[in-house]
């Protein structure tokens, strides 16, 4: 038997089981063949402390020390550019003002990405506190730090029922059945048929679809060391990547929980409001890909004992902040199941309980 049984490994599934390994038995049951499979596998990976609501930026500011020195650290310099034009003036200044952007000239910005449309964009706004994460260096940090304590990682492993005993749970799986006494849905867009089947009343989560085009450096140029761009409202960003660009409309469109493609129309969209203020047109596609990003109704993560029952907890709703925030997150989530007090203010923590839907 496990003291902790984890459905999910994406980053906020294996974070958790990473800091649960210190305090007992763990084991993290994936249905796919690898960590990180959906969403985590298909993340822009940036870490950007002003990125979210208060409770998502608080977690973001206290991981970030976690990210620049746990295990050599595992972000890179990348700067982070919102590109306007006199048509979005008004979202422009809301999103520059919280950011807390500095203002950078046309010419300035375009001696650093030399394809913005000087005839088109009329306002800038730069912050170089953005960074890269290594998304797969972080997640086998964590993975290794759960193994190295005698954790148990098991892929393959598909939930097919969950029930009550009278020691805490029993989880059946395409693997075979695991008994733990503290159970963490961590299943990422599942987390509402992980609950069901364990017979938790689900919070409503609501996984949103958001599209990825990569396609070829833009006139050649050589991308490396532009930063991250995005329009006004997010409506698209564009992100170096290996050398190329990945290129997204951040679409928002509910969809049920699945293994997530992209839909060429809204890509086609998205790729439109990224041309409109660039000089080189997008001529052909590398490859295209979509993710899931879900979130719990008010956009706040959920981390906390279900207020119905202290043997089941929540570690769910990272929405696009799972791997700036993991981190604090994880740490949170272990704090509260070791029993123990947590550096994060009581509003935070707050923000975050699943007792807040009760």
């Amino acid at each position: 038997m496990s003291d902790f049984l984890i459905i999910g490994g994406g980053i906020a599934g294996i974070s958790l089981a990473g800091r649960l390994s210190h305090h007992g038995k763990v084991t993290v049951l994936e249905t796919e063949d690898g960590l990180g499979y959906h969403a985590s596998g298909r993340s822009a990976a940036m870490f950007e402390e002003t990125y979210g609501l208060p409770s998502t930026i608080a977690l973001n500011i206290a991981s970030r020390d976690y990210h620049q020195t746990a295990n050599g650290g595992v972000l890179s310099p990348r700067g982070l550019m919102l590109v306007g034009t006199a048509a979005d003036k008004a979202t422009f200044a809301a999103d520059f003002k919280g950011m807390k952007l500095q203002a950078m000239s046309v010419p300035e910005a375009r001696a650093i990405v030399p394809i913005l449309n000087a005839g088109v964009v009329t306002q800038v706004g730069y912050h170089a506190e953005a960074w890269d994460i290594d998304t797969d260096r972080l997640i086998q940090n964590f993975a290794r730090e759960a193994r190295g304590n005698g954790g148990r990682i098991v892929t393959g492993a598909r939930v097919t029922d969950i029930h009550k005993t009278a020691t805490g749970w029993t989880v059946e799986t395409t693997k075979g059945a695991f008994d733990t006494r503290l159970l963490v849905n961590a299943a990422g867009a599942w987390v509402d048929h992980i609950a069901h089947l364990a017979g938790i009343t689900p919070l409503r989560f609501q996984p949103y679809r958001r599209s990825v085009a990569r396609i070829p450096a833009p006139g050649g140029h050589d991308v490396g060391r532009w930063p991250l761009l995005f329009g006004p409202g997010e409506t698209w960003y564009a992100k170096p990547d290996a050398g190329k660009l990945i290129i997204s409309p951040a679409e928002e469109h509910p969809m049920e929980p699945h293994d997530a493609w992209a839909d060429d129309m809204v890509l086609a969209e998205g790729l439109a409001r990224y041309e409109a203020v660039v000089t080189e047109p997008v001529t052909r596609l590398d490859s295209s890909w979509a993710g899931l990003r879900t979130f719990a109704p008010d956009r706040n993560l959920v981390i906390g004992f279900d207020p119905r029952d202290p043997t089941f907890f929540w570690q769910a709703g990272q929405g696009g902040y799972g791997f700036q925030t993991s981190p604090a997150a994880s740490q949170l989530g272990a704090d509260m199941i070791a029993g123990r007090g947590s550096d994060l203010d009581k509003a935070t923590i707050a923000a975050l309980s699943p007792s807040r839907f009760a």
